[in-house]
């Protein structure tokens, strides 16, 4: 099997929604697992500058996955315009496998 796979990096406005949705993607077999990191955010929106507290999600999923992934994790969230970003990358032979695996229908 080739090494390859996606990490789709998604932010949430707090841990309840990031676990409804990873557990909604792991239970659909969409991903295999996913990494939580604690992010402050600085942005533009409508009309002010807002700071919020987020959580980061990297999903790993395999590559035939991405649309999958997206259009739950869209249907899904909260935000009206998600962030909703995939990196193909490589890892050693036995965890791209277990990946894979873990995200066979």
């Amino acid at each position: 099997m080739e090494n390859k796979f996606l990490v789709i990096y998604v932010t949430f406005k707090d841990r309840q929604e990031a676990d409804k949705i990873v557990d909604s993607l792991i239970s659909k077999k969409l991903i295999a697992c996913a990494n939580y990191l604690g992010i402050e955010a600085r942005y533009f929106w409508k009309t002010e500058v807002v700071n919020a507290a987020e959580v980061a999600a990297l999903l790993k999923t395999k590559l035939e996955n991405w649309e999958g992934v997206k259009s739950e994790v869209i249907r899904m969230h909260s935000y009206e315009i998600p962030c909703i970003i995939k990196y193909e990358v490589e890892a050693n032979k036995e965890y791209a496998d277990w990946v894979k695996s873990e995200t066979n229908i």
